[in-house]
Parts: structure tokens; sequence; C-alpha cells
């Protein structure tokens, strides 16, 4: 994270809702097996089948039905990967005007129209207040795309355990902020305990930068200074970057103050203290 911004190459909405704006949906570029996936016999998504449960917490209706494996893998990722959070259960849409419902237009989407999202992103990354497709290349990997995109392409089903996190409301702001790091997707890019690590070849760091680090500390030494680049991301280096996106408009006030309480607990300098201050 970074408050230094940079624009990356802008899209406007009107363009994107024509093939959907997938935000944290996949990366990596699609490969010409997809179309043998959707417009083949292909036994990688007919030979195993599990069942979607009507009853799952991730979704409001439907009743169980068969899925092949290849489709519940993409409705984990789907959930692992913070989609669910921006498009909404079962990609119903309803949690920001400005991310499209996917749930009645991605399986009409073509794997070149998601080559074309996940490769360069959607939405006016030099503009705050909205969200926007950011670029998700090489944080997703091929196998976990044509999972994905097999979901999409299948509906997005229930599908049973394919759920986020429950967040406890009375453990403190820094367990509940924890579980909002893995259900908002963070852990993709920051790592696993805010490790970081994560490879950005055309940032200037070359990698997405950790939390915690006395570095990280130094710079963001207050919630207000942290609180500010959730809500309005950080877009550094040449385009197609991993961006930092614009969280505003997603998260909510209590989510973010958590997300603050549980970096705060990510600080190895110090022995443990930082310059922190709320």
């Amino acid at each position: 994270m970074a408050d230094r911004r940079k624009q990356t190459t802008d899209f406007p909405w009107a363009e994107v809702l024509t093939v959907g704006a997938i935000l944290f949906l996949i990366a990596g570029a699609v490969g010409a097996g997809l179309d043998s996936i959707f417009h083949s016999g292909s036994t990688t998504t007919t030979t195993t089948t599990v069942t979607a449960a009507a009853g799952s917490t991730t979704s409001s209706t439907g009743s169980a039905t068969q899925v092949s494996a290849l489709v519940a893998e993409g409705a984990h990722d789907f959930v692992r990967f913070a989609c669910s959070q921006c498009h909404g259960i079962d990609g119903k849409g309803g949690v920001s005007p400005d991310v499209p419902s996917l749930s009645t237009l991605a399986p009409h989407l073509t794997p070149a129209e998601l080559t074309n999202i996940i490769n360069t992103g959607r939405g006016i990354s030099s503009n705050p207040t909205k969200p926007f497709m950011p670029v998700w290349h090489g944080i997703i990997s091929k196998a976990q795309i044509s999972a994905l995109v097999a979901y999409l392409h299948a509906g997005l089903p229930p599908v049973t355990d394919a759920v986020s996190q429950p967040v406890p409301a009375d453990q403190g702001a820094a367990v509940a902020g924890s579980i909002d790091y893995v259900n908002f997707g963070c852990v993709n890019c920051h790592g696993p305990n805010g490790l970081g690590g994560v490879p950005n070849p055309l940032s200037p760091d070359t990698t997405i930068p950790p939390l915690g680090t006395p570095d990280f500390f130094s710079e963001f030494n207050t919630a207000k200074k942290i609180r500010d680049v959730i809500v309005s991301g950080s877009v550094i280096g040449k385009h197609p970057i991993v961006d930092m996106p614009h969280w505003g408009g997603i998260l909510s006030q209590t989510q973010i103050n958590d997300l603050i309480a549980y970096i705060h607990t990510l600080s190895r300098a110090n022995n443990g203290t930082t310059t922190y201050k709320p």
C-alpha cells in the first residue's frame, strides 16, 4: 500500500457493462483450452458431480442440484478471491451500484471477453470514489481461471460450503479484521499475516508490499493514513499492474476500522510496538 498514486489506463463503465466488470474475479490469460471446456465434451467438467445445497449461506434462492467438480471449485474460488464481496451472493449484485450483477450477464461472456477484462482491468482507476476491476494477472492461476469461468457459465449455482467465514461480533476489532482480511481477499495479495511477496513486476517495488514492516509503519503511522489508502486505493507503476482497489464503496466504516486494528497487530518493529496512533 502506498499513498503515492499514478493513473493506470482508464476505462469507462459504459464499456464495462458489456463485458461484466468482473471485480476481484479472475486473473491471468484464459488459454485456448477454455473453448474446449465449454464447447466440447471435455471429461474434466463432467466426470465428477457434487451437490449444490439450497441452504448454503452464500445463496438466497435455488434448490439442490448436481454440478461438476470444476463448477464447485469455481464457486469456492469465487468466495476465496472475494468476487462475492463485490458482485454479491451468487453474483446477484446489490453491493454497489457501480458493480454489475453477474448471474445473468456472466454466462454469456466469451473467453475472449474474459481475457480482455483479466489482462487490462476495467473502470476508472483514477477516481477513488468508484470501485474498479483491477488487474489480477499473476495472482490467480490458469486452472483457477478455468474453474471460475466454468462456474460463471453454469449460472453461479449455490454450492455447499462455498461461503465466507463468519465474522464474530463480540471478540474485538482485531479478530473481526483478521477474518475480513481473508473474506475480502487482502490475503491473496498481501500474503498470510501480511508477509507480502506476491510478484508485481511492473510496479516500482516489483512485488506487492508487505504489511507490518518498519517501512510500512513509518509511512502509515496513523489510523487515518491506513484508512485513506484502504478507501481510495493505490495505483502505482505502469499499466497493467496489480492495483490496490478502491474499497470505499464496498467496505463499511466498521469493517475498515476492524482491518486497521488487525493491521496494527502485524507490527514486526520495535518488539511489536509502532508509532501507530488511533
